[in-house]
């Protein structure tokens, strides 16, 4: 009986032992006060080797690593939401966004506004200029030259301090290209970036001239009073002690990790073409669809506002149609998704994205049908009065299918018009077509061929629109009066 017992509390301590959760991966019953069960993470997914795609399409990068691996010691699930760096404090403080993970530069203005975290990497900045650039060779020499940058990174600070030019670029692939294409004279952008983009091209006509010699470290950000960094800190202590921050940098930094790409521009075309096609056929051309009906409903409900002889009415219309036509469509969007949830007002980035383009539609939309409807012979209207007919009926019966006829050709111009004014949803998170080939060049820099992939999608999708559109005014021809 005593041997019995022996093994019994032996098997139960090993059972224990083995059941228990480690030190490192904490139930989320064990998750520390103040963190949500699924935090959601900004990041730009364009930014090797910080934030970018993998030839899987996975995102991967030091970054997302990083915040992966604290997230799983913490409990909490890591919820990325792929945001261009432009709008990723704007997400952050509309509550898009929890946490900022996307090598954010520590500074004090920064520090003052949000709370970061404590730096998990130290780095410099680089001073890039074409090969044959002999001009420039320490950072006092941007003095009246251009230079490529994020107006809003810390590195657009430092080439205007040295009395450059900044030309405002989205991300550091497109100061690449810029640079590359002789529209600036040069860049300025972190060191380990920019050897990673070296390591991975092997471009030769670019090279590394000076350092900034400032000491640039990263940090997570999120809003003020979040009571998430405690924690966080603690993690990347953890890390730094038992070594997984050094293994997780050398992933990406070590001499080799990176290597340059031989993957031809055709196979990087082939291997994306099913992303490309998901994301027109889940998103694009969904969000075209739906926000051309709703603004094509709004739009003749404005135009027949704007032909009422109720002067309010009449002067509100023209009033939408005013700032809508006054106004772009990306200021439009970012007012929608970014600047409404501050008044309490919030919608997904698929609906926002809706809301702002079928705004757009009815505004533009709206001019269009009313001058159709007053294209119709006034006789029409006369003629329906005299059979008895009453304004509504007039209108849906006889004036309507008229002037559609009318109305089709700038109609359907509007609509081939929004297929490629999706692309701008991107800014709000969107993930459609455009964005999709943003992803895939970004760690490889295969603009041209992937850009031109995703134009050609756009372009079948404009055909397929022409060719419905001239069918349709066929089929309304039998509605002209003659």
């Amino acid at each position: 009986m005593a041997r019995v017992a022996v093994v019994l509390a032996t098997l139960f301590l090993l059972g224990g032992a083995f059941l228990a959760p480690s030190a490192h991966a904490a139930p989320d019953n064990a998750r520390p006060p103040g963190l949500p069960s699924t935090l959601r993470v900004g990041t730009e997914g364009v930014y090797p080797p910080f934030s970018y795609h993998d030839s899987s399409g996975n995102l991967t990068g030091y970054d997302v690593d990083l915040i992966t691996q604290i997230g799983r010691r913490l409990g909490v699930k890591i919820q990325f939401v792929q945001t261009p760096w432009d709008s990723m404090f704007s997400a952050l403080e509309a509550n898009r966004i929890d946490l900022v993970a996307n090598e954010v530069t520590l500074n004090p203005e920064r520090k003052a506004k949000y709370d970061l975290s404590a730096p998990y990497i130290t780095t410099t900045g680089v001073v890039v200029v074409k090969s044959s650039n002999s001009s420039i060779k320490v950072l006092k020499d941007l003095k009246g030259k251009k230079a490529a940058e994020n107006t809003t990174s810390n590195w657009a600070a430092t080439a205007k301090q040295a009395g450059a030019q900044v030309v405002s670029v989205t991300a550091m692939d497109k100061a690449v290209a810029a640079l590359t294409d002789g529209r600036v004279d040069a860049m300025v952008n972190d060191q380990l970036a920019v050897k990673n983009y070296l390591n991975t091209t092997g471009n030769k006509g670019v090279k590394i001239v000076a350092t900034t010699n400032d000491k640039s470290e990263s940090v997570f950000a999120a809003r003020q009073g979040s009571g998430y960094m405690p924690a966080i800190n603690k993690e990347i202590a953890a890390m730094r002690t038992d070594g997984s921050l050094q293994k997780i940098y050398d992933k990406y930094f070590a001499a080799g990790a990176e290597k340059k790409s031989t993957t031809s521009d055709w196979q990087l075309v082939k291997d994306n073409a099913w992303p490309m096609l998901k994301a027109t056929i889940k998103t694009t051309i969904p969000l075209t669809a739906i926000s051309f009906v709703l603004g094509l409903i709004l739009a003749v409900g404005v135009a027949l506002l704007r032909r009422s002889t109720v002067v309010v009415l009449s002067w509100l219309a023209r009033l939408y149609i005013s700032i809508i036509r006054g106004t772009p469509l990306l200021v439009q969007l970012v007012i929608v998704f970014y600047a409404l949830p501050q008044a309490g007002v919030k919608f997904s980035s698929f609906w926002s994205a809706v809301i702002a383009l079928s705004l757009n539609v009815g505004g533009y939309g709206a001019e269009v049908v009313r001058s159709a409807i007053s294209s119709v012979p006034k006789g029409q209207w006369e003629a329906a009065e005299t059979i008895g007919m009453r304004y509504r009926t007039s209108l849906r019966r006889i004036v309507l299918p008229q002037a559609a006829r009318i109305a089709v050709p700038p109609l359907g111009n509007t609509l081939v018009s929004l297929v490629k004014d999706t692309s701008l949803t991107s800014i709000i998170l969107v993930p459609e077509l455009f964005q999709k080939a943003q992803d895939a060049a970004a760690p490889t820099y295969s603009y041209l061929a992937l850009y031109c992939a995703a134009a050609v999608y756009y372009w079948v999708i404009c055909f397929v629109l022409n060719a419905g559109q001239g069918r349709l005014e066929n089929q309304l021809n039998r509605y002209v009066a003659l």
